[in-house]
């Protein structure tokens, strides 16, 4: 027994000096032992065995998960849940919010980004609660990581900005050094390569006094990049090389296929392609063994250029297919528009100009939708410039009146009945010119809040007015729907860019006067997908049975609309609805370009509703059936298997 305990003290001091330098490979073999030694200690003291090893068992599990996120992510996922698992048996919240933040960068590494953001968001939530500094830290570099990836550079960078403040607070070099990083990244991306290379010498200066080997590897890669950008290719590859023999090294094998994607851009850049080829496979292969989907399409998208760049247009559009079809799998924007591009480029070589003008439509369209944020701060400006405007015109006029007051006591005398004539066809001027001003500030007043209430509820934006703010809210109980079209992609490689636009405007406006008359908020749409629910953000009771009404009738309207098409001799678009009912959260998502917004499992599952789905059908879970299936004619599926949830319960509704 006394071994035991000397065993478990052994292990709990030891733990106390791991932080995030269990990215090394000999940490994380030492933590593996220390985690035998531990269980096996745990089963001699049995039922004897203290609540705190439960709690010292859950910090090893994740910092193991920590050590696996960039060369075993599978791994890592399989410690984050054991990490879960005991946590949450124990009521031990730091061990939760420590598993969910696992969760988010495990699935920000594979391109999930809608659940890397559920599962930070869920982090952040319980540090908030137990006002833990660093995970708080922590939790908005994940978020920003995570909007950089999505190609929000603006909202990445302001959320990078805000760690690196806490991290300041709490005097944590690494968390700062990571941070510059981070930033250096999502400027680079802007194309702020001064700026960028700035942050990422801040990060390698604080990186080599820490001597953190992972740290320095990252940040020279980071600094290869600004230099392959800036055309100093050797100085590039010097930086590459110093990056690849470190992460090598400490087995870091996502930072070792980072630096051949880096050796490959240089030496495309110095025109040797034949290298570039040898270092982008190198770093597909790697990639695609962690399955980094995003940086598979990254890939692909570097190997398909240089294979234009040797004009062999067969490989490079084999190739970058392929890249645009994981982009758009996981909604990588970044990666999507560089593949447009190339695609367009290809095309144009081969003399099809149908497609190729298809394609750069497609990449104009995407790169102004990423990369201009001219219109991110709008609502915000027309608002605060008509209360300015009314406060400086209602100023001036109590100026003018003062003034005409004060000439009319002076002169009156003087120039009696001549001067009370022009004063009053001064007055009578200035009445007509605010009358003006206050009509235009109305005017601007009114754009300002139908643009405001076009994009969030009349209640979400009453608050935002009123206070400044938004606060998020958890509803019990709300229903969610998605749509999709079947076999879109193949369909719109079909149509023109103006033929696609008018008929996806054409069903969204009516699906727009459907949830509107069955009184269901509209969320977002996604590419060809649409997202509504019912319950929020006024709560009723009657939210499943309108959101079931609403899909009958959105089902009912293509299938008329097929019917029309048809008729034409035109492709028809077949549609798939999903229906879940279950609690979320709802709220603002940024600070500078609004956006209402819904998280949490229900919405996850009610997307799986829709893909799990049958078209022309509306596929309801389980949750739904039960509050409607005295309203409507259901048919049970049984129990159908659905992507990372298992087998659910799911039935059609015929009316």
């Amino acid at each position: 027994m006394k071994r035991i305990f000397i065993l478990f003290f052994t292990i709990l001091c030891s733990l106390f000096t791991i932080h995030c330098a269990a990215q090394e490979k000999h940490l994380i073999d030492s933590l593996e032992t220390m985690l035998k030694n531990f269980d096996a200690a745990k089963k001699e003291l049995g039922i004897k065995a203290p609540r705190m090893m439960d709690t010292v068992k859950a910090n090893i599990l994740y910092q193991l998960g920590l050590g696996n996120i960039d060369g075993n992510p599978d791994k890592a996922y399989d410690y984050a849940n054991q990490c879960w698992t005991i946590s949450e048996s124990i009521n031990y919240k730091e061990g939760v919010a420590n598993a969910y933040l696992l969760f988010g960068w495990i699935h920000r590494r594979k391109g999930n980004f809608n659940d890397a953001l559920d599962y930070s968001s869920k982090s952040l939530t319980i540090y908030v609660e137990l006002k833990n500094k660093k995970g708080i830290a922590n939790c908005t570099r994940s978020l920003g990581g995570i909007y950089g990836d999505q190609g929000n550079f603006p909202m990445a960078i302001e959320e990078f900005h805000k760690a690196l403040k806490m991290f300041e607070e709490l005097g944590d070099k690494a968390g700062i050094a990571a941070t510059y990083n981070n930033i250096g990244s999502n400027l680079y991306a802007e194309g702020n390569y001064e700026e960028a290379l700035k942050n990422d010498k801040e990060a390698l200066k604080i990186s080599e006094e820490l001597n953190n080997k992972r740290g320095i590897a990252y940040t020279q890669n980071s600094i290869g990049e600004v230099y392959t950008k800036l055309g100093n290719y050797p100085e590039a590859i010097i930086n590459y090389s110093l990056s690849l023999k470190i992460s090598e090294e400490i087995g870091d094998k996502y930072s070792t296929a980072f630096n051949y994607n880096g050796i490959g851009e240089a030496n495309a850049g110095r025109g040797n392609q034949d290298e570039a080829l040898v270092s982008y496979l190198a770093a597909l292969k790697i990639f695609d063994e962690i399955g980094d989907k995003k940086d598979i399409a990254v890939s692909y998208n570097r190997i398909a250029e240089s294979y234009i760049k040797q004009n062999k247009l067969k490989e490079a559009l084999d190739n970058e297919a392929k890249g645009l079809d994981i982009a758009k799998e996981i909604g990588a924007k970044n990666q999507l528009i560089a593949a447009y591009k190339n695609l367009a480029l290809v095309y144009s070589k081969m003399k099809d100009f149908k497609d190729a003008f298809a394609y750069e439509a497609l990449y104009t369209e995407l790169k102004d939708s990423v990369f201009n944020n001219a219109n991110e701060n709008k609502i915000a400006q027309l608002q605060m410039k008509a209360d300015y405007d009314k406060k400086e015109v209602l100023a001036k006029d109590a100026q003018d009146k003062k003034d005409a007051l004060h000439s009319l006591t002076n002169y009156i005398l003087i120039v009696g009945l001549f001067l009370l004539f022009s004063v009053a066809l001064f007055i009578y001027g200035r009445y007509r010119l605010i009358n003006k001003q206050k009509e235009i500030i109305q005017i601007e007043k009114d754009r300002s809040e139908n643009l405001l209430l076009n994009i969030l509820p009349s209640k979400v934006a009453k608050e935002l007015k009123d206070e400044g703010k938004a606060e998020a809210r958890h509803y019990d109980m709300v229903t969610v729907m998605f749509t999709d079209f079947k076999d879109f992609t193949m369909i719109a490689e079909q149509l023109t860019p103006a033929q696609l636009v008018e008929e996806i405007h054409t069903c969204f406006s009516a699906f727009d006067n459907i949830i509107h008359k069955h009184k269901i908020e509209k969320i977002k749409t996604i590419g060809d997908a649409y997202m509504c629910a019912g319950g929020l953000p006024e709560t009723n009771s009657t939210h499943a049975e309108d959101v079931v009404k609403a899909a009958i009738d959105i089902r009912d309207f293509m299938a008329n609309h097929n019917k029309e098409k048809l008729a034409k001799g035109q492709l028809l678009f077949e549609i798939r609805i999903g229906i879940n009912t279950g609690p979320v959260v709802a709220g603002i998502v940024g600070v500078k370009k609004f956006a209402y917004d819904i998280w949490g499992d229900t919405v996850n599952l009610a997307s799986r509703m829709e893909s799990s789905g049958k078209e022309g059908e509306v596929n309801i879970s389980g949750s739904t059936y039960e509050l409607v299936k005295d309203k409507f004619t259901c048919s049970h599926r049984g129990k159908i298997e659905t992507k990372n949830k298992g087998e659910v319960d799911m039935y059609f509704v015929s009316n």
